[in-house]
Formats: structure tokens, sequence, C-alpha cells
């Protein structure tokens, strides 16, 4: 979509709007009366499941695994081997740059329709429901998706530490992704032999307070379009939901622990068995809140599909072969809206959109490099 077509309107920066001491919100943050985060079933005692990665893949913490990922799709990580010095200071150094002088952060804009640099994403009309967020987005690996323009040079060491933090998150992706197989029934390197270079990307998002919290979303329900993402949040207050079995969950941070969920990715290859789930940031009237989220997905040039281990007669294929580099460029011009994104590669939303043979699941060649 070429910016030239994406007219966005007014975006007000919610950092410099909560500045103003304002009361209430403007009324493109104001959401209609279902999708406010006071409507609809919030359980705050309920808690995703936690595994103690130092654990894995010993056999009772492989099953809490399989557990988490067939019953939530979400799980916090304690003991993963990063180290607390790190994350304290990739969350503080994220905070320095959300923190500094609005004509500083404009320097690394995000374009209408883009996904990187500072700003809102996933925004395409004039008439859109905007979020109470800020986000620095960035690509990290493989080298040809970074924008270097795009990367801060202030706080002095920000570069440093963010290459240094996702070398360290891509390893745990990676250790994961090999524990997930295995929870499976598949060998440990199934999807890193499949997946290829994988590109992964990091996401800042800074939600400043806002004096009608019940009003509006920080960020907006949806979907993961990765194979795994990693969340880091701060301990300042809650405000990621997890969607389950009709309710709002909310996840309570653990210090130093990181929050991973499963992506599109995995719900095709599974065949549905293992899913992504919705889940939604909401907004506080005292506190401000940062996560830096990490999106890790397989190369664009890898055709995904069912794995012939997940189709049967009595579960049949339920999603399309594609490429993937083809699903994430529908994902990013696609705005934030539940599962909807998915659509794309199911079976009975895509009979109209695919040829025949791409909608039928052969046992062979489900996932492959192209």
């Amino acid at each position: 979509m070429a910016t030239a077509e994406i007219k966005i309107g007014q975006v007000d920066d919610v950092q410099e709007l909560h500045r103003t001491g304002l009361d209430t919100v403007p009324d493109r943050y104001i959401r209609d009366g279902n999708d406010r985060p006071g409507c609809g079933n919030v359980c705050d005692l309920a808690h995703i499941p936690v595994i103690d990665a130092g654990e894995l893949p010993g056999g009772d913490e492989l099953n809490k695994l399989r557990l988490a990922c067939e019953e939530w799709g979400f799980f916090q990580v304690v003991n993963h081997g990063i180290e607390e010095e790190l994350l304290d200071e990739m969350e503080n150094l994220s905070r320095e740059f959300f923190m500094l002088p609005l004509e500083e952060k404009e320097k690394y804009p995000m374009e209408p329709g883009g996904i990187q640099g500072y700003g809102h994403a996933f925004v395409f009309s004039e008439d859109q429901k905007l979020d109470w967020c800020n986000m620095l987005a960035l690509g990290v690996e493989p080298s040809f998706i970074r924008q270097p323009k795009l990367w801060p040079t202030t706080p002095a060491r920000f570069k440093e530490t963010l290459e240094k933090y996702s070398m360290e998150i891509r390893s745990l992706c990676q250790r994961l992704l090999a524990h997930i197989a295995e929870t499976l029934g598949l060998a440990p390197g199934t999807f890193a032999d499949m997946f290829g270079e994988c590109v992964q990307a990091v996401r800042m998002n800074f939600y400043p307070p806002c004096p009608r919290p019940e009003l509006v979303l920080g960020l907006s329900s949806h979907s993961d379009g990765s194979a795994v993402t990693v969340l880091q949040q701060d301990m300042s207050c809650a405000g990621l939901q997890v969607l389950k079995d009709g309710a709002w969950v909310t996840v309570h941070p653990i210090p130093h622990a990181l929050v991973v969920n499963l992506g599109d990715s995995l719900e095709v290859l599974t065949n549905g068995r293992y899913k992504s789930v919705e889940h939604r940031a909401v907004t506080n009237a005292e506190r401000d809140r940062l996560s830096v989220v990490t999106f890790y997905a397989p190369a664009y040039d890898v055709e995904l599909g069912p794995l012939p281990e997940f189709v049967s007669d009595e579960v049949p294929c339920r999603y399309r072969r594609f490429n993937h580099g083809e699903y994430s460029r529908h994902y990013v011009t696609s705005r934030l809206e539940g599962k909807k994104t998915l659509d794309f590669a199911k079976i009975n939303q895509a009979t109209t959109m695919a040829a025949p043979e791409e909608t039928t699941c052969s046992l062979f060649g489900q996932v492959a490099s192209i």
C-alpha cells in the first residue's frame, strides 16, 4: 500500500496529550461500547502458566509447556538464562528514548502505513479508532530488513544494547521452539530446519497515563503473525490481557520473567492444535507502562501449511499453503482486529482467493523453502 494512498488524519502523540493535563481524551481514542475495556468479562485472579526454562526438557516441565501451549497459547518464562542486568538496561534505555522531547523522537518517523520508526502502526484510515500508545518499531534480522536511519542515536548505548538484547532473545526463541517441537512429538530441530533465516523485529510500546482508561485501549485486540513472540513488561502495573474462554485474563508481571505467546505461524503448522491467542493492552489513570516486544517469524521465502502429522480424516486440513512473505504483507497492511488476519489462511475463507491446488492438503511438501 503506497504511502500516498493512505490518509490517516490527525494522529496526536499521546505523551504530549498527557502532558497537557487534559481530563478527557479525543474522540478518535474513545472506543465504541462493546470494545471498551470495561465491557466484557475481565479476570484478575487467573494466571497464565509459568515455565521454568532451566528445567526443560525435563518431563514434568515439558508437559507443563505442552499444556500451556494447548490451553493458553501464552506463558511466562523464568530461569531463561538472559542476564537481569541486560533486561534492566534494555528497559531503562527504552524508557529514556520515550522521555526525549517530541522533536528528537520525530527524527525517526513511522510513515503512514509503515511498521518501522516512531509513531502509530496499523493506522490506515482517517476514521479509525486509535490506540493510547506510542511505539518505536525496528527490524533487526536479517540485515536487509533494517532501516538504519530509524535506529535512535540517543540514548548513546541504545543500538549496542538492542543488538546484544536481540541476540539473546533470538537464542531463547530458538530454544523454546525446539522444546515446543518436542511437546508435539516432533524432532527438536523441526522448526529451525524449516524456518530458514528467521525474521526478527522489536517494538517498544509506551503507554502514558490516560485520564479515562475505561474508554480507550492501549493496544487493540489481535493475535501475532509470528511463530513466537517474547514480551518484556515493566513492573509498574499490569496492562497485558489475554483472551481465555471468553474472559480477559490480566498478565501480572513477574520480576525479570518474559512473557511468550504463540503466533499465527504455529497455529497453521499444527493445523490448529496450538492456537495463536487474542491479546490486548489496557491503560492506567495513574501510571505509565512500558513493554519491549520481540517478534520471531519464519523467513519470507518459506512456504507454510499444516504439517502432515496434524492432518487426518478426523482432523481435516484447516489452512491453505501460502508464502510467509505474502502473509506478512497481508498482516502489516491490516488493522489490528482480533484474529481476522488469520482468515487469510483458512480454507473456508481462502477458497475464493486461492487456486484449488493451494487449498488442498497434500501430505508432502507442507513446509518448504522456495
